[in-house]
């Protein structure tokens, strides 16, 4: 016997009213400030015709406070599973048109069964936030709810690839949720915004005049606070983004990157590279340069681009194999460690030691930054979590030593004592406690004050000091180096390297976690 027509009709208006969300005035609201709906984004992310989704007739638990009779279409929130260039992936994104987009506890309960599924199939959850925040009306229903949402996160944080894209309104409390995840993407719009405490409350609480484009906006978070990763144009741009970023990460932490080893390395000499430190070892040089010229072309994907500049970071693929890449930027701050550097930098090495990504790391560091700033500000516990990070991680680790490696700084940048397993250094390397002017003035301090020629014979000390100190002939006589390089075989020597250690694995004595200084 067949259904009932009326019975097809109803799911279908069903149906189709969800679709419409808050309806068709507030899409095009959406639209004429540049944004997409809900279900548009997730449209954009996923492939054609993949979406399942979960919960689609879903409705608020309200009831009273003048919404125990109103409709609220999938509670304000569409989440489901699809294909992301052909591979499964976990998503819900927040529908502003829908009273606001704010959190209650069915809305809740979407993301968390979401969450749940996501972990249990083993695959990526991608988070577009575009929400007013709790719903009062629902009071501590939605505490609970973000306090639920947050466990989760945690509790897939190292599991599976979070990705929150910040495409709205994300205030108070709802920050934490995208702050728990593993990279955040943001869209440059006015109607875009994420933070604790708004500028009335700053107002109120401290007396300080604070815009919101002095902290809350995108290219506030990414080049000032680093709470984000990227900053995107659009809400398209931001789902390319996203799409892009999951090309370089397995779908969980038991998966192998999605390498695509090529046949053979690539052993061209690029003789570029031998061009690229100056002759004058104080200037600078774009690390870039290095980059682009070891990946494969066009590949390089940086993280935190605009924050913390001295530290470059980013995924790339070498002959087909995906990368982690570190190194010191010379343009900016000479390539020192800051704190934000340093927390930039250790952050990035966990995230590769999650998911199995080798770490590339190029160096030309002549140490910590120093200053009254850095000092109080605990540089020695900011760097410490660049030392824990690289000795904590277990994936292979390739170093090349382009120029200086200076002091604790050197060790920093992965040195064999922290675990690296193949370092190179190019003949420009100089591989020391401190600079060689620097020690020179310390050791022989007296008799240069007593000099004839106090700077020929500084300069004479110096040469001296190099030749049997800072030269990498000295750390590969002490078997601190795998080999010295020309820089034009770098390519080649890094990718020959990777295809020998993707089997490699590191086994550490069981314990719950360690103590990274925090």
């Amino acid at each position: 016997m067949p259904i009932d027509p009326k019975l097809m009709e109803t799911l279908e208006a069903r149906r189709r009213e969800a679709e419409l969300g808050g309806g068709e005035n507030k899409i095009e609201k959406r639209h004429a400030k540049g944004q997409m709906t809900a279900r548009e984004r997730l449209a954009a992310l996923f492939d054609a015709d993949t979406f399942q989704e979960f919960g689609m007739h879903a409705q608020h638990a309200c009831t009273g406070f003048g919404l125990a009779d109103k409709k609220m279409p999938s509670d304000g929130v569409v989440t489901g599973t699809g294909y992301v260039n052909g591979r499964p992936v976990a998503a819900f994104a927040h529908d502003f048109t829908v009273g606001g987009g704010a959190l209650g506890r069915i809305h809740a309960k979407k993301v968390c069964d979401l969450m749940d599924f996501a972990m249990k199939a083993g695959m990526p959850v991608v988070g577009i936030n575009d929400s007013g925040g709790a719903r009062i009306q629902e009071g501590v229903d939605s505490l609970s709810g973000y306090g639920q949402i947050f466990f989760r996160n945690v509790a897939a944080s190292g599991l599976v690839p979070q990705i929150a894209i910040i495409a709205g309104p994300c205030a108070g409390g709802a920050a934490y949720s995208p702050a728990l995840t593993d990279f955040l993407i943001m869209v440059e719009n006015e109607c875009t915004n994420m933070f604790i405490c708004g500028p009335q409350v700053i107002k109120s609480a401290t007396g300080e005049n604070a815009r919101l484009d002095q902290f809350a906006t995108a290219q506030a978070q990414a080049s000032v606070s680093g709470n984000i990763h990227m900053s995107a144009r659009d809400d398209k741009h931001a789902v390319e983004l996203a799409q892009q970023l999951m090309s370089y990460l397995p779908s969980n932490n038991l998966d192998d990157p999605p390498h695509q080893l090529t046949e053979q390395v690539s052993m061209d000499e690029i003789e570029e590279l031998n061009e690229v430190v100056p002759e004058n070892q104080k200037a600078p040089f774009d690390v870039h340069t290095v980059i682009n010229k070891m990946v494969d072309e066009g590949s390089f994907f940086e993280i935190m681009p605009t924050f913390a500049a001295n530290l470059v970071t980013g995924f790339a693929r070498i002959d087909g194999c995906v990368v982690g890449v570190v190194a010191n930027q010379p343009k900016v701050k000479a390539g020192c460690l800051d704190i934000d550097a340093s927390d930039k930098g250790a952050r990035f090495v966990r995230v590769c030691n999650i998911y199995q990504i080798p770490i590339v790391t190029l160096v030309d560091v002549p140490g910590f930054f120093p200053g009254l700033k850095e000092e109080r500000g605990g540089i020695i516990r900011h760097g410490a979590k660049m030392l824990f990070a690289y000795a904590a991680s277990t994936v292979p680790k390739i170093t090349v030593i382009m120029r200086k490696a200076y002091g604790g700084a050197y060790l920093a940048m992965c040195s064999s004592d922290l675990g690296a397993d193949l370092v190179f250094a190019w003949p420009t390397a100089e591989i020391a406690v401190m600079g060689a002017e620097g020690a020179v003035k310390v050791i022989f301090g007296k008799e240069l004050k007593d000099a004839e020629d106090p700077d020929a014979r500084l300069q004479e000390l110096v040469s001296e000091y190099h030749d049997m100190f800072a030269s990498p002939y000295q750390a590969a006589a002490n078997a601190l180096i795998t080999d010295v390089i020309k820089p034009s075989q770098t390519r080649g020597a890094v990718s020959l390297g990777l295809r020998t250690l993707l089997s490699k694995r590191e086994t550490r004595p069981p314990k719950k976690h360690g103590n990274i200084p925090l």
